[in-house]
């Protein structure tokens, strides 16, 4: 016998017409969406100075980390110096990029740029098995001047480039990232949802304290990341 709620059960007419109703406001959704998309294809930018970034073979120029793209997606990585175990939810984040040559279509590249010295960048991606490419703003002001400074949260920042000059076009924090994610659109068709307590729920529903049911750190190492020596 479950111990959580259950929705309740009907018929089919009746579930399909409870469907048809919910679909109405999932399209107006998917449309706003796609109204909110042409208003952001029409932001102005902003032109951004000649920055310097580590990577994994020494210096590169912001122009070259487009990689010969037009457009760039920066995953902005918050970093704790000196601790082994960056944050959970960059980490878990980012574990869901795995295959990224798609958008070599798109003429784009998406890339992980971090606070964290690149050496130790480098160290924790492999011991999480991460799959993107990281660069560390540790000694450019790049990463405060786009939202990520030391100590402070994640972000997302989106870069057209123009020849050798660069371009802020958008920019996302908190739970603004989502839209990038495939990991919570699919929790969230689930019945149950995310089973956070901050989530409007049927009475007698499964809920966790926030970020509770996230994956740790060290999870995802064991997952993903290469065996420690």
């Amino acid at each position: 016998m479950s111990t959580n709620a259950l929705p309740p059960v009907v018929d089919a007419e009746t579930w399909q017409k409870q469907l048809d109703a919910l679909r109405v406001r999932e399209k107006a959704a998917t449309r706003e969406l796609d109204a909110i998309a042409a208003e952001r294809r029409r932001l102005p930018m902003v032109e951004m100075p000649d920055y310097t970034l580590e990577g994994e073979d020494g210096p590169v120029r912001l122009a070259d980390v487009f990689d010969g793209k037009s457009q760039l997606i920066v995953y902005n990585h918050m970093w704790f110096p000196d601790e082994k175990w960056q944050c959970p939810g960059c980490t878990g984040f980012t574990s869901q990029y795995t295959r990224l040559d798609f958008l070599d279509n798109w003429d784009a590249r998406f890339v992980i740029v971090t606070q964290g010295p690149i050496d130790q960048a480098l160290a924790y991606k492999r011991r999480v098995g991460n799959r993107m490419t990281w660069y560390s703003t540790a000694n450019s002001s790049f990463g405060s001047d786009v939202g990520a400074p030391p100590g402070a949260g994640f972000a997302v920042n989106v870069f057209l480039r123009d020849g050798d000059t660069v371009y802020r076009t958008w920019h996302t924090n908190g739970r603004g990232t989502e839209q990038l994610s495939h990991s919570f659109a699919l929790i969230d068709v689930l019945p149950y949802g995310r089973q956070e307590v901050w989530q409007d729920v049927p009475e007698g529903w499964p809920q966790s304290p926030t970020y509770s049911r996230w994956s740790s750190s060290e999870k995802i190492a064991e997952l993903y990341g290469e065996p420690e020596a």
